[in-house]
């Protein structure tokens, strides 16, 4: 029972909270109303984000990712038993040639409708396409394509000597599906939204003008009154000095025209900037340049401010970083790399969770990373980019409460499980083998061979996730096996790692000797992954997290977990400073979107350069835009304590500010919170919430029981859609 409680106490009470929620599908409700397209689970995303990742360019130039591409299933079988009380004309629409089985009878052709009629029938469609991924909409008036059916792509069937059909042995899944919910919205055929955006300013420059957006952006650019034959060039940059570099700009288009071209002109290839400057020959002319600003359509569903200018500025650029950065998938940065990295992915999951909770993106984005089978390297070929699926994995069933996911591809989080297990050495640690990228941080300087204790903490955490995954997925031998896994790794690491003379985590060992070496990773993650006693934690803050002798982060995508440590300890006071310093230090420099990167140090045209090249560096990157994380976890602080929201905590934090309000949206509404140094009102819209307040005296509410939890430290429970207004004195 200890041990038991010991792992509620690490995971955020994972185990327990299994059996708090009933499942609550992301997918829509167990009885369908409408149809849609369905497909091989996870074969829409890993066709959609092939598509997508080979669109980075770099001066011109095809710049395609650097780990394994997979491939749908060119034909699938997908299949439902009906019962149906009368006839029903069903019509037929299919992405890819179709073989059609009533009854293990073949119907002859590629018939556009079919009669079923009323009774029990078993109704088959073998569907095959080697462009896109096989797909069919059904749509009768009982008969329907929707989240019921099963598909395999191992249809083990053949026809006897009786001429009836047989099947054997042949694995079937619930089909995938999205919102493709009419027959013309295939699949194949999805896009995100666009709408004009007219430029903010145009200059000339030299023999050719800058346009200039206002800020950054994304989308296609629209050449208007464009007349005559010749040659015009684009130079594209997230900031001015890399749209006048026409030799080391990193995004650019030369364009022929034979004169014979519409007066209106839009690119075909989306790019990142917000400037753009335009050199045409003189044989060319135009009146005007805008663009085609591309998005997906995502509902601002949290919201934050406060009695600080600044920091509402912050989170409101924060937001449109993000939602930049959301497109088919949580990708990096919209100019480099426009890909699907895991660790940056992470962070997205968490932060969509106080900004859209948008739990589609979150499944498409898992499943584009994870791929298929056979596992040949760790995920974007980063070690700890695995590590971080496993936990994401976690997560979104903690706030969504959804099971289907994980039951659904829990062989796969198996199989990726078994691939990590395999690279451990002979003392049990992850240690990179040949092709392992230890990736960690940026941070110049930073060791990453031998036993990193980082990796270590991660596996821990990501085995205790598929502990969870195991139990919801039925495989209970699994899930003993996972547990001990995790505990013995945890003892392991304790016993390895930690310095008990000093009180802190180590960073490295190399060939079974410690090196003096500590970092601020594993141990600002032990803190919030809940793997320190209170002790253990109060030495780290003051010897590791706020001591500035240890290797500083330079880098928002650290910061992000830093930070998040510092005020899991309750120190919203320092990150507020913090924030305000790093993230209104970029808004300093007149960023309107947040970068990969910001040293304070440097200056100029310093802030541009990365990875050895004068505009390597992402000016608009998810990574970046963690305060809306922070903000409404640790200052609003709602979070989930029961998967789905079922349970929920509220411990608001001022940190220094006079008041703030916001709303952090929850699987089926929101929670709506405002407080000040006197007051806290709050409203829900599902789930039961514990609002812990602290106060000076004995707060006050016009509904509900407020209990002493400990001195100065008080509970209210808040119900469903109860408006609740607290007095109290903050402390």
């Amino acid at each position: 029972m200890k041990h038991q409680f010991l792992i509620f106490r690490s995971l955020i009470a994972l185990f327990f909270l299994l059996m708090v929620v009933p499942f609550v599908s992301a997918q829509g409700q167990a009885k369908e109303s409408k149809a849609t397209w369905i497909w091989y689970p996870g074969d829409f995303e890993v066709w959609l984000s092939n598509k997508m990742q080979v669109r980075r360019t770099e001066r011109e130039a095809v710049f395609p990712p650097l780990w394994q591409y997979y491939s749908p299933y060119a034909l699938v079988t997908f299949q439902k038993e009906v019962d149906t009380s009368e006839p029903d004309e069903v019509k037929i629409y299919s992405e890819g040639t179709f073989q059609l089985l009533l009854d293990g009878v073949q119907v002859y052709g590629q018939p556009k409708s079919i009669k079923i009629p009323a009774g029990k029938h078993k109704i088959s469609f073998k569907v095959y396409n080697q462009e896109v991924l096989p797909a069919i909409y059904i749509d009768g008036k009982h008969i329907k394509s929707d989240s019921s059916w099963i598909v395999t792509n191992e249809d083990k069937l053949w026809i006897d000597e009786n001429g009836k059909a047989q099947q054997s042995g042949t694995p079937w899944v619930p089909v995938g599906s999205w919102n493709f919910d009419s027959p013309v919205n295939k699949p194949s055929g999805f896009k995100l939204t666009t709408q004009p955006l007219n430029a903010q300013k145009t200059e000339k420059i030299g023999t050719g003008k800058l346009v200039d957006f206002g800020k950054e952006t994304f989308g296609y650019i629209k050449i208007h009154g464009l007349k005559g034959k010749g040659k015009l060039a684009l130079y594209y940059g997230e900031s001015r000095e890399e749209a006048l570099d026409t030799a080391k700009c990193e995004t650019l288009d030369h364009l022929s025209f034979d004169g014979n071209q519409a007066e209106t002109y839009t690119h075909g290839g989306s790019k990142a900037f917000r400037y753009v400057q335009v050199k045409a020959d003189p044989t060319i002319q135009y009146d005007s340049i805008s663009m085609l600003y591309e998005y997906l359509p995502l509902n601002y569903r949290g919201a934050f401010k406060s009695s600080d200018q600044l920091l509402n500025k912050i989170w409101d650029v924060s937001a449109y970083t993000m939602h930049l950065t959301s497109r088919e998938f949580f990708i990096d940065g919209i100019k480099r790399d426009r890909w699907v990295w895991s660790g940056d992915a992470y962070q997205s999951y968490l932060m969509n969770y106080y900004l859209f909770f948008d739990s589609a993106s979150v499944e498409r984005t898992l499943l584009a990373l994870r791929g298929k089978e056979p596992v040949t390297a760790h995920i974007n070929i980063i070690m700890d980019y695995s590590l971080y699926w496993f936990v994401g994995v976690y997560d979104y069933y903690l706030h969504t409460g959804d099971t289907k996911f994980i039951k659904t591809f829990y062989p796969r989080m198996k199989s990726l499980m078994d691939f990590c297990l395999k690279r451990r050495n002979t003392n049990g640690f992850l240690e990179p083998l040949e092709g392992d990228w230890v990736f960690i941080d940026w941070a110049n300087g930073l060791p990453k061979t031998g036993e990193v204790s980082f990796e270590q903490m991660l596996l821990a955490r990501s085995l205790e996730a598929m502990a969870v995954s195991a139990k919801i997925a039925g495989e209970t031998e699994d899930q003993k096996e996972y547990q001990k896994l995790a505990s013995d790794l945890k003892t392991k690491l304790f016993d390895v790692f930690w310095d008990k003379k000093e009180n802190v985590m180590k960073h490295q060992r190399i060939d079974g000797k410690m090196q003096d070496i500590v970092t601020r990773y594993a141990n600002m993650f032990g803190i919030f992954f809940n793997y320190f006693t209170e002790e253990q934690k109060q030495s780290i803050k003051s010897k590791v997290l706020l001591n500035d002798k240890i290797l500083q982060i330079t880098t928002p995508y650290m910061r992000f977990y830093e930070l998040e440590a510092l005020c899991a300890m309750g120190e919203q006071g320092y990150v507020l400073k913090e924030m305000k310093n790093y993230w209104g230090g970029m808004l300093h420099e007149g960023a309107t979107s947040f970068w990969e990167e910001y040293n304070p140090n440097k200056k100029g045209a310093e802030h541009l350069a990365m990875y050895g090249r004068p505009y390597g560096k992402s000016l608009c990157h998810a990574w970046g835009s963690s305060p809306i994380y922070l903000l409404g976890k640790y200052y609003l602080g709602v979070k989930p304590t029961a998967p789905g929201y079922a349970e929920y905590e509220v411990k608001p934090n001022l940190g220094g500010l006079q008041w703030m309000e916001g709303k952090v949206p929850t699987p089926n509404g929101e929670v709506a919170l405002y407080v000040s140094q006197s007051q806290i009102k709050i409203k829900a819209a599902e789930g039961i919430g514990k609002l812990i307040i602290d106060s000076k005296s004995k707060p006050k509410t016009n509904s509900g029981i407020i209990v002493e939890l400990a001195k100065n430290k008080y509970q209210l429970t808040v119900q469903p859609n109860v408006a609740y207004q607290i007095s109290y004195k903050a402390l």
